[in-house]
């Protein structure tokens, strides 16, 4: 089954600026390069909400951002992760999940997705890359 959507959190892994200066983070790129690629993209954060504007520059990154704050669930209860598939509209196990928290990234695989522990920008992109067999950087 071919992977389609990639669901990542916010803090600690698009506030990551990596080990290189410069004018953002550098996973705001790997998603606008996704989203070129066809990849649907998600933002799942347990933020008390309420998100940015889907039309602001950071909102327009996304296909769909789901909040715990908006929604009344939090990472690592498996229903968040299904919830965010579903608004997808891309079965779970079609989903890669990104995020900083190993538990949170449990969660994601217990629901079928494919999970990232991030731990450094440039390790996070070269697993991005080798699943969804594109360049994002």
């Amino acid at each position: 089954m071919e992977l389609a959507g990639l669901v990542v959190d916010y803090g600690g892994v698009l506030t990551d600026w990596g080990p290189e200066p410069g004018d953002e983070p550098p996973l705001l790129d790997v998603l606008r390069q996704a989203r070129r690629h066809g990849l649907r993209t998600a933002l799942l954060s347990n933020a008390d909400g309420p998100g940015p504007a889907p039309d602001s520059a950071f909102g327009s990154l996304f296909d769909v951002m789901v909040l715990s704050g908006e929604v009344g669930i939090a990472k690592p209860d498996e229903r968040i992760y299904r919830l965010v598939a579903q608004r997808l509209d891309i079965e779970t196990e079609r989903c890669v999940f990104v995020d900083d928290l190993a538990g949170n990234v449990r969660g994601a695989v217990a629901t079928g997705m494919v999970g990232v522990h991030h731990t450094s920008v440039p390790a996070t992109i070269t697993e991005l890359e080798a699943l969804f067999d594109v360049r994002l950087a």
